[in-house]
């Protein structure tokens, strides 16, 4: 259940900045300098413009209006070298320049929405970049017409190499666009499944009632009222469940715990989960064995810690568990925490490559629910669900 840390995010960052400073130090001291020329100065200043663009973390201008703007500019840079350029000056190419287009260029394939968008602005930035090695054209095409074209070949294989890393990362973006769509979808199926069960509850309960007031209407007429309220409340929260889990199908593999039992099924997850000998301690407070959930909820509650502990077990092998329920206000909280892992594994379900969390989120929220899965300072997780709970019936214990 673990994510990149920001220490290792830094560090990357860090050495992508140093990356781009060597490149930047190199367009300073490379042969183009000496020559004293104007058009010689140019790239050490489209280079960290060009960054600028690349590395800006404002989200306006969008990508693909800061990667028109960086093509356009350097084509017209590329222009104005190449005609500026005499028989006997060279100009320079520039690397900063040409590795931030590239980047660029990769950047544009994944992230830009539209497909024929994508494709115009990154045929704007390869054009750009296969002809960056023309500014090596002096005024006689003689002179140094080999370098231009060799560069402009190398150029191109950048450029290729650049399109499929970007396709790379748009196809895999769209596939796992897919996979949380079907995690979602899935979900609502289980609580499709559950609804119906829900319901039938729901609906046994208001016949039982329902005949017992007529048994009683003539024996007993003052405790037909009472029965009539808890027919009220029982279609009402009947209704509740349905208009939270309306839009859902059913699933005929899902099996939950049933209303009622949500306590004694948390006792026997931990029971299951403390068999393999892990570390792993329950605690349900006295107020919540003693508040009403709708059964959609209960089934909710009982997920969220199946998935917490399946979690621990595939991403922190040998940790120490807590499962903790409560009372916090009006509402039922959820807590599991693990202590760090005695080996680190992959990253956590619902992070890069998993969809648990993702799933496990949509199906509390369905229930008017929220839950937060985040890092703790001890290197372990928590993950914490808070769920609605009904009001006490009249002569109940809550």
């Amino acid at each position: 259940m673990y994510s990149e840390t920001p220490l290792r995010r830094r560090a990357l960052i860090t050495v992508g900045w140093i990356f781009l400073g060597l490149l930047g130090l190199f367009d300073v001291f490379a042969d183009g300098v000496p020559n004293g020329r104007w058009v010689s100065l140019l790239p050490m200043v489209s280079g960290p413009l060009a960054c600028m663009a690349l590395l800006s973390p404002a989200r306006r201008p969008s990508v693909q209006v800061r990667a028109v703007l960086v093509a356009g500019g350097s084509l017209v840079l590329t222009t104005v070298i190449a005609m500026s350029a005499g028989p006997e000056t060279v100009g320079t190419v520039g690397v900063l320049e040409s590795v931030a287009l590239l980047v660029l260029l990769s950047r544009t394939v994944w992230v830009v929405p539209r497909p024929r968008t994508a494709v115009a602005v990154s045929a704007a930035l390869a054009v750009a970049v296969i002809a960056i090695p023309l500014r090596l054209l002096p005024g006689d095409i003689q002179y140094d017409g080999d370098s231009a074209i060799d560069g402009s070949v190398l150029m191109t294989l950048a450029v290729g190499l650049a399109l499929a890393w970007g396709l790379r990362a748009r196809m895999l973006e769209e596939q796992r666009a897919r996979d949380i769509a079907a995690v979602r979808q899935r979900q609502r199926l289980e609580l499709a499944h559950d609804l119906h069960d829900f319901v039938a509850h729901h609906v046994t309960g208001i016949i039982v009632q329902a005949n017992a007031a007529l048994t009683l209407r003539h024996t007993a007429p003052e405790q037909v009222g009472p029965l009539l309220e808890n027919i009220t409340r029982s279609g009402s929260e009947a209704l509740d469940s349905m208009r939270r889990l309306v839009r859902v199908l059913r699933e005929d593999d899902h099996a939950g715990p049933l209303p009622g039992e949500v306590w004694s099924e948390l006792a026997r997850l931990v029971s299951v989960f403390s068999a393999d000998e892990a570390d792993v301690q329950l605690h349900v407070a006295a107020a919540a064995r003693e508040v009403r959930l709708a059964p959609e909820v209960e089934t909710s509650v009982h997920r969220v810690v199946q998935e917490a502990l399946t979690n621990v077990r595939r991403h922190a092998h040998g940790a120490a568990v807590a499962v903790r329920v409560d009372v916090d206000g009006a509402r039922l909280r959820v807590e599991v925490h693990n202590t760090a892992p005695a080996a680190r594994h992959a990253v956590p379900v619902g992070g890069r490559g998993g969809f648990g969390l993702v799933g496990l989120r949509e199906r509390v929220e369905a229930v008017e629910g929220t839950l937060t899965a985040v890092p703790t300072d001890d290197g372990g997780w928590r993950v914490t669900a808070d769920f609605p709970v009904l009001a006490a019936v009249a002569g109940s214990p809550a």
